[in-house]
C-alpha cells in the first residue's frame, strides 16, 4: 500500500486527470463540452482545483479507471467484484486448465502472495479522493456549484471504496490525508471506526451532490446516470446501514430512493442492464475502445465453451435456486451446449452485448433499485415488521414472475426468504453473494459443503482475504489476518 502513497500517487493522479479530459472528449455527441488545454504534464494540487476543467477531469478519471479494467485482472473494485467474490463463494464454477491465482479463489486457498490484490489497487483511487477532498476544500478558482458536486463526488467515492475494503478484509486503514509520512506508518483500523467515516462521508455527500443526473461537465442536467447524485449517496448508505445494522436507518435512506418515482422504478428484466435505464441509480460508461461492458465481454461463452479465456460459468449451486416459473432463470442465463459431448454450460446472461464494435447499448450497473427493495425488505424482518417485509419482497418476486412468499411468517423463514431472493437477483454483481453469506453468519454453514465440491477445503478464516507480502513489507504496523 504505501509504495503507491510514496511513489506512485503522483503518477496515478496525473493519469486521472489526463483520462478524464480523454472521456470528457469522447461523449461529446451526448453533451456540449467545456473547452481545454491540452493534458496536463506537471501535477499541482493547487493548479489542479483552481480550474473548473481540470478538477472535474479529475473525478471523471476516476469512473474511467474504474470501467476500464477487465475482470480477469482484478485491478480495482468495479472489475474484481463481479468474478473473484463469486468464485471464492458457490456462484461460479471454474475452467480446470485455469491458472494458479485465480483457482486460488476458487478453492478458498488463497495466501499472502496471491494476485490480484484488491488492498494494494485500492488504495490509490482512495489517495487520489482524498487530493481531490484536500484541493477542493482550499480551492477559490471553483464555480461553486461544480466544486460542491465535486466535493460530494469524492466523498461518495471514498465511502464505495472503504465498503468494499472493510467487508474484504475486516479492519483496514482508515487514510484520510495523502500525507504519505503519516500514511506510510497506519496501522489497521477498528471497522466500526470506517463505517462511522463511510456514514459521516455520505452523509455529507447527500448533501452536497445534486439531485439531478449532470454532464460530464457537471453544468447540464442529462438523461446520463453516469455519475452519483444525492440518491446515489442515499442507495450507498442505505446499504452501509444495513451492514452495520442500523435497520431504523437503512430503511430511512432507502424509502428515499425507492419513493422517487420520478428517477426510479423497477423495469422488465430485458431493461435492468441497459444504459440509462429506470432503474439504475448510478452506471458507469464503459471506455473500453468497441466494447460494451467488461462482464458481458467474460461471462458470455463462445459456442465452443469454457477455455483458459472465458474461464468462468455458472455453477450448480446458483442455477438450482431458481423456482420454477422464475423469468431470471431464463432472462439472465444463457447457455451454449458442447456438440463433442453435449455438455452444456451456463452462464451470466444480465448483460448481453459482448460483440466487438457493437453501439453501445450498456453500461456497467452500480447501484440499482431492486437492491433497496431487498434492503428495506430485511431491515424491515429485523425490525419486526414482517408484512411490510413481505410486500417488499415480493415486489421483485413479482417482477420475476414468481408467486407471492407463501411460507411461515416468522423472522427466520423471512430472513432466509430474502437471503434466496437477494441469491437469484442479485447473482453475478458485485460480490453480493460473499458478502451476503459473511453478515448474516451463513457462510461457515454454505462454504463447508461448497468448498469441498470446489475440491478445496474450508476455515472460517478464509472468510477474510489475506493482506499481501507486497504491503505488509512497507507497513510494518499492519498484521496479517488469522490464518495466513
Amino acid at each position: 500500500m504505501n509504495l503507491y502513497i510514496g511513489k506512485n500517487y503522483l503518477s496515478f493522479l496525473e493519469n486521472s486527470i489526463i483520462i478524464g479530459i480523454i472521456m470528457i472528449f469522447s461523449f461529446s455527441s451526448c453533451t456540449k463540452l467545456v473547452e481545454v488545454n491540452g493534458p496536463t504534464t506537471s501535477v499541482n494540487k493547487d493548479y489542479v482545483y483552481n480550474s473548473d476543467a481540470t478538477a472535474v477531469a479529475v473525478l471523471n478519471g476516476i469512473y474511467a479507471k474504474m470501467s476500464s479494467g477487465a475482470l480477469l485482472d482484478g485491478p480495482n473494485v468495479c472489475s474484481f467484484m463481479p468474478l473473484f467474490p463469486g468464485l471464492s463463494a458457490d456462484e461460479f464454477t471454474l475452467f480446470a486448465n485455469t491458472g494458479t491465482n485465480i483457482q486460488a479463489f476458487y478453492i478458498n486457498a488463497l495466501t499472502n502472495t496471491t494476485s490480484p490484490n484488491i488492498w494494494s489497487n485500492t488504495y490509490p483511487y482512495i489517495f487520489t479522493v482524498n487530493s481531490a477532498i484536500e484541493g477542493l476544500e482550499t480551492s477559490t478558482g471553483l464555480t461553486p456549484a461544480i466544486k460542491k458536486q465535486l466535493m460530494g463526488e469524492a466523498k461518495f467515492l471514498r465511502a464505495f471504496f472503504y465498503f468494499y475494503l472493510v467487508n474484504l478484509y475486516d479492519n483496514v486503514p482508515l487514510v484520510l490525508t495523502t500525507d504519505y509520512k503519516v500514511n506510510s506508518l497506519i496501522s489497521r483500523t477498528d471497522k466500526e471506526d470506517v463505517y462511522k467515516q463511510m456514514i459521516i462521508d455520505l452523509k455529507d455527500a447527500i448533501t452536497l451532490l445534486s439531485e439531478d443526473y449532470l454532464d460530464t461537465n457537471v453544468k447540464n442536467v442529462t438523461n446520463e446516470r453516469v455519475a452519483p447524485v444525492k440518491w446515489a449517496a442515499d442507495a450507498l448508505l442505505a446499504r452501509v446501514y444495513l451492514y452495520h445494522k442500523d435497520y431504523a436507518d437503512a430503511i430511512t435512506e432507502s424509502n428515499l430512493v425507492i419513493n422517487h418515482s420520478a428517477l426510479y422504478s423497477l423495469v422488465s428484466l430485458d431493461e435492468v442492464f441497459l444504459a440509462n435505464s429506470h432503474e439504475a441509480i448510478w452506471q458507469l460508461t464503459p471506455v473500453n475502445n468497441g466494447w460494451n461492458t467488461e462482464d458481458a465481454r467474460l461471462f458470455i461463452l463462445p459456442s465452443s465453451g469454457p477455455n483458459d479465456a472465458w474461464p468462468v460459468y455458472l455453477s450448480n449451486n446458483i442455477l438450482n435456486a431458481f423456482e420454477l416459473g422464475d423469468m431470471r432463470r431464463s432472462k439472465w442465463v444463457d447457455s451454449v451446449i458442447l456438440e463433442s459431448d453435449g455438455i452444456t454450460y451456463y452462464f451470466p446472461y444480465k448483460y448481453k452485448n459482448a460483440v466487438l464494435d457493437n453501439p453501445v447499448t450498456e453500461y456497467k450497473m452500480m447501484l440499482r433499485l431492486a437492491e433497496q427493495y431487498l434492503i428495506r425488505a430485511e431491515a424491515k424482518s429485523e425490525q419486526g415488521d414482517l408484512d411490510g417485509a413481505i410486500m417488499d419482497l415480493n415486489k421483485i418476486r413479482n417482477r420475476a414472475g414468481v408467486d407471492n412468499y407463501n411460507g411461515e411468517i416468522n423472522k427466520a423463514q423471512v430472513a432466509s426468504a430474502i437471503l434466496h431472493e437477494r441469491e437469484v437477483e442479485l447473482f453475478s454483481e458485485f460480490g453480493h453473494r460473499w458478502l451476503d453469506l459473511k453478515r448474516t453468519n451463513n457462510i461457515d454453514g454454505v462454504m463447508a459443503t461448497v468448498a469441498v465440491q470446489k475440491g478445496g477445503s474450508w476455515t472460517s478464516d478464509f472468510k477474510l482475504y489475506p493482506i499481501s507480502d507486497y504491503d505488509l513489507q512497507y507497513d510494518k504496523n499492519l498484521v496479517q489476518n488469522p490464518g495466513y
